[in-house]
């Protein structure tokens, strides 16, 4: 692949550092990432990754825009409410970086259409916001051992998980192996509004370090953010040998 003029006078704050260079930035040239709801994790995600040239993004969400998103779906403005999400976000891409190649699905993930979507990509961001889908997405990647790139936020706090199921490791499951009696979501909870482009922008550099192959600190790891405190701390989440879907062994 070569690089054109005009894509080094673009990139070149990221082909300057030597991380990344010219063999770096082709990798994210060539490099194909899903993006699993375009609420306040996915507009942050969904701006890094097409600003920093990622060739083929995939973003999947069925709602359409309510005045109550617009505290922290930085993509979206008031005369979009109503309108859907995924073609809102086509367009803003557009404008920001017509050669990305981006293909929308105006649909909810289910066990019907799941191999159908996900199979297209090799990293998996999950920004949903229930937790009936985000087992599903789990479990399809890691039985298909894709990159799964987790993120969930709620009130002043927030997660994040890498799980590389091409390895050994844990799942969701491992962390969460029975689902909450109440979602917690922004609808149900609140949410603090930067609170989601912080972790939606974690979630960016994730995506970026695996392009990369950069050194992964993230192995079997949760980070969580309190924004009230500013602070960041990681746990490590074991592998639960009753997980269903055996990853002990």
């Amino acid at each position: 692949m070569k690089i054109s003029l005009t894509q080094i006078k673009r990139f070149e704050k990221q082909i300057t550092l030597k991380k990344i260079g010219f063999s770096g930035q082709k990798k994210i040239f060539s490099s194909n990432v899903l993006i699993v709801g375009m609420g306040g994790l996915g507009c942050p995600l969904l701006t890094y990754l097409a600003s920093s040239g990622v060739g083929k993004i995939g973003i999947v969400d069925f709602d359409k825009v309510e005045i109550s998103n617009l505290n922290r779906q930085t993509l979206f403005n008031q005369s979009d409410i109503g309108k859907y999400k995924v073609d809102l976000a086509k367009k803003w891409t557009n404008k920001i970086n017509g050669n990305i190649n981006l293909i929308t699905f105006k649909k909810k993930i289910t066990p019907k259409n799941i191999k159908s979507i996900l199979s297209k990509f090799d990293i998996i961001c999950d920004g949903t916001d229930n937790y009936n889908t985000r087992y599903l997405i789990n479990d399809y990647c890691k039985k298909n051992k894709k990159l799964l790139i987790s993120a969930a936020i709620s009130k002043f706090d927030g997660h994040l998980i890498k799980f590389n199921f091409k390895k050994k490791g844990p799942c969701y499951r491992c962390f969460m192996p029975e689902m909450p009696l109440i979602d917690n979501n922004c609808q149900n909870e609140g949410i603090f509004s930067p609170l989601p482009g912080i972790m939606g922008t974690l979630q960016a550099n994730e995506v970026l370090k695996s392009i990369l192959k950069l050194k992964d600190n993230l192995k079997g790891r949760i980070i969580i953010f309190d924004s009230l405190k500013t602070e960041f701390r990681k746990s490590t989440i074991s592998i639960n040998s009753n997980c269903i879907n055996k990853c002990s062994k």
